[in-house]
């Protein structure tokens, strides 16, 4: 399973944009962009969408890798993640019901 970083670096290749092109136009450093291809950093929402934008990648599909992305490796390691998962999707689907959830 591919993650952020590596969906951003083959999109980047497969372009065939170099590092620092794509650093500059995300105003971005490029060690930084460096590390995010290696996941070795997590970009910022801000920093996901506008690598989305300059990368042609869609931003809805790039949310969802990286937000799955971040609850997986929060609970990856604990014995009850199957069952943090049902709950929590029994959740969001309740607060989007009362239109308590954020967006």
């Amino acid at each position: 399973m591919e993650t952020v970083g590596q969906i951003l670096r083959n999109k980047r290749e497969n372009k065939g944009l170099l590092l620092r092109e794509v650093a500059a136009s995300a105003a971005l450093d490029q060690a930084i962009l460096s590390k995010i291809e290696r996941s070795e950093r997590k970009p910022s929402k801000e920093q996901l969408f506008k690598l989305a934008k300059i990368l042609g990648l869609d931003r809805e599909q790039l949310l969802i890798h990286y937000l799955s992305e971040k609850i997986a490796y929060e609970i990856a390691g604990e014995k009850v993640a199957d069952e943090v998962l049902r709950v929590a999707e029994s959740k969001v689907k309740y607060l989007k019901k009362t239109g308590n959830g954020k967006h």
